[in-house]
């Protein structure tokens, strides 16, 4: 079968014979793209170029009042298995602004084999905005998941990015037990090397996740970052809103003047709520409305 005819294959069909043995096929693999180019050079922000390659798809919804332009990502697979690669690049021109969001959580199923690889690039101009706000990644037991997000930004560019992780299926009693892990961020500004992080488990990642010095039994990590000339404001105004129990940490620091958020929660659906109203409160400080788009609810 080509790689063209496996794509069209409907998802469910797609999957599950990926699942019983089949994903270690090289035609059955996806190699999914999207590079958006943005602009204000015109007047309000537009669309410069777009290329999508299945099974990502970018769609184009009417911004809710007072949001910015507005793109959503879809991955039509309905999932990643074993040798998938996804790469999105984003690049939004001086005083351009976009929210870019994901349709809905992304799925990484076992893999006996090679891992799925996820790469981000996101550069943002002078005087530009940009948040990307993917929802939860799920780790099936067995996932093999290496992502890498790459970030470059002018100076007096704002950026609002982050990344939420769930170790399992806990509905179903599912933990990640075996498997591996690799999430890593990188943040250029004006060419200088800000950040640079990686989280990295393998072989046995549940005994990293039960460890006091590990994850502390947590089943959902988060990661956000922002990037604006006021970090330091940002950074008083948000300790209220961050929790401090056993079932739900946060803590917010500022490094070579990036602000950084990160969680670890027993209940990734309180994670949920709490990042949602970090991310809403940042973006409300930068003059867009206090709320997350509709998807983010449904």
């Amino acid at each position: 079968m080509s790689a063209a005819a496996a794509l069209q294959k409907p998802a469910a069909a797609r999957l599950s014979g990926r699942r019983q043995g089949v994903d270690r096929v090289p035609q059955q693999q996806v190699r999914g793209e999207v590079r958006l180019v943005l602009s204000a050079s015109r007047g309000p922000t537009r669309v410069e170029h777009l290329y999508q390659c299945d099974p990502l798809r970018l769609l184009r919804p009417n911004p809710a009042p007072g949001d910015p332009l507005t793109a959503v990502l879809l991955n039509t697979a309905g999932g990643l298995v074993a040798g998938d690669r996804l790469h999105v690049s984003v690049a939004a021109g001086a005083g351009s602004s976009a929210l870019l969001v994901a349709q809905s959580a992304e799925k990484v199923y076992r893999s006996e084999g090679a891992r799925v690889q996820v790469r981000v690039e996101l550069t943002a101009a002078a005087g530009a905005w940009l948040e990307w706000l993917p929802q939860e990644t799920i780790l099936f037991d067995g996932a093999r998941l290496c992502r890498q997000t790459q970030l470059e930004l002018a100076a007096q560019a704002r950026v609002l990015a982050g990344e939420i992780l769930v170790l399992g299926r806990l509905s179903s009693g599912e933990r990640f037990r075996r498997g591996a892990l690799r999430e890593a961020w990188q943040l250029r500004v004006d060419g200088r090397l800000v950040w640079l992080d990686a989280l990295e488990l393998e072989a046995d990642p549940e005994d990293c996740i039960r460890a006091p010095a590990g994850f502390g039994g947590a089943s959902a990590c988060a990661t956000l970052v922002h990037w604006t000339p006021q970090a330091d404001e940002r950074l008083q105004a948000l300790r209220p809103l961050l929790p401090a129990g056993q079932d739900l940490r946060a803590g917010a620091t500022i490094v070579n003047g990036l602000l950084l958020v990160r969680w670890l929660a027993r209940d990734p659906l309180r994670l949920r709520q709490s990042y949602a109203e970090v991310w809403t409160a940042l973006r409300s400080a930068a003059g867009f409305p206090q709320r997350l788009p509709r998807l983010w609810h449904a």
